[in-house]
């Protein structure tokens, strides 16, 4: 069984028979649920893209565990760098590490080293897709027709990522069975209602919506 807990705006911690931290944005994070030092065992940090709320505890976290660090190329070699084991690699590009396989797929966005990215991710018979920070794509139906994730991971506040219309529409592009809405109400800027999407969504998919700290069991 795998079990995902929403750390607040974008951050994920995925747990089964290896355990995935994505964007682990922790300190400074006013919606995050407790420390750094509570994150616990750590397999692989995946970073999205060279922002200060993306990037946010990777390194740290990575230097702390031992973790791997999975990122677009730029941002592994300043990993490298600091003496962190890491995994650099592309869009398009897919890599598979201890059983786990990550597959980076495009988003719209910008950075402030490299090029921001999506990222379906393959463990324990389950393909779980986390967007990054993004607009709406067309890129995304070829994510859905080709990967087809079990859950979602979709930016819903607006201003810097997909507003409520234009995720509900990526969750019909992805053709995802399950969905958790992130990347909003951690500040002000970004404020929006998870049940305004949900409603929005319909029968497109489950709608999953989280407290930063609860968890989702597949």
């Amino acid at each position: 069984m795998l079990k995902v807990i929403w750390l607040g705006h974008s951050a994920v911690k995925i747990s089964g028979s290896k355990t995935v931290l994505i964007d682990p944005f922790i300190s400074g994070n006013p919606a995050a649920p407790y420390g750094v030092d509570k994150i616990g065992h750590v397999d692989f940090v995946f970073v999205t893209h060279y922002h200060g709320d993306h990037v946010g505890d990777a390194f740290a976290i990575c230097k702390k565990t031992g973790a791997t660090l999975v990122a677009i190329h730029e941002i592994a070699v300043e990993a490298q760098e600091q003496g962190i084991t890491a995994e650099g690699m592309n869009i398009g590009g897919t890599i598979a590490v201890a059983g786990v396989k990550f597959n980076m797929v495009p988003a719209l966005h910008s950075a402030e080293k490299g090029t921001p990215a999506g990222v379906v991710i393959d463990i324990d018979g389950q393909r779980i897709y986390h967007a990054g920070d993004t607009g709406l794509t067309y890129d995304m139906k070829l994510i859905g027709e080709f990967f087809k994730p079990d859950l979602s991971f979709i930016p819903i506040g607006d201003r810097y990522t997909m507003g409520i219309e234009s995720a509900a529409r990526a969750v019909e592009f992805v053709q995802t069975r399950r969905v958790i809405p992130i990347h909003y109400n951690t500040f002000a800027l970004i404020d929006n209602d998870p049940q305004a999407f949900k409603a929005r969504v319909g029968s497109l998919a489950e709608v999953i919506i989280l407290k930063p700290g609860e968890e989702y069991a597949l």
